[in-house]
């Protein structure tokens, strides 16, 4: 109960403090009803609302707002496409299109790009995961310069027939291989 009278002296303290027009003080468009505000006027309550706010660090800032990073060209192998790629697509999100090979079930698919996803996250390569067909997913990556880890791992697979990403496919070293699956569902 306490607790309950602390937060209300502190509420009563807050409100002497906060800044109060009386009616004849304020602007025309802040005596109107509240059902009869404008687009314009919303957005003038919203500027007067954000008006005191700290702006959000860098990493809370959504993607396209975000500065991307530095990136130093002369210590980059231009001759190798692929690192320069890598090195361009660091803290962007990027997405990778994994087919697994001789048209399995969904449930088989499910199961294998499941495998595939945890044995990523154990080398610390965060992905989420989306099928979009029964024999495809799209492996997402917020970092996308992890995308070309992955990429490298997901080709070692067994099971894998291709991988694409930013517009290139790799084919995977056995993609004529019989799935096997490991439980049957329906």
């Amino acid at each position: 109960m306490e607790k309950f009278h602390y937060f209300i002296v502190v509420l009563l303290i807050f409100s002497t403090f906060a800044k109060k027009y009386k009616d004849e003080e304020k602007p025309a468009w802040a005596k109107k009803d509240i059902r009869d505000y404008t687009e314009a006027d919303l957005e003038r309550l919203y500027d007067q609302w954000e008006e005191d706010e700290e702006p959000l660090p860098d990493d809370e800032l959504p993607e396209y707002l975000r500065k991307p990073p530095s990136l130093d060209l002369t210590k980059l192998d231009m001759s190798n496409p692929e690192e320069v790629m890598q090195a361009t697509k660091k803290g962007q999100t990027v997405m990778m299109f994994v087919t697994v090979a001789n048209k399995p079930s969904r449930a088989r698919t499910e199961e294998l790009t499941k495998i595939w996803q945890a044995s990523l996250w154990s080398n610390h390569i965060q992905a989420e995961r989306y099928l979009i067909d029964d024999d495809r997913a799209i492996f997402m990556f917020k970092d996308g310069s992890q995308a070309w880890t992955a990429k490298e791992f997901l080709l070692e697979q067994d099971e894998l027939k291709d991988v694409q990403l930013e517009s290139q496919t790799y084919p995977g070293k056995k993609s004529d291989v019989r799935n096997t699956a490991v439980r049957d569902e329906l």
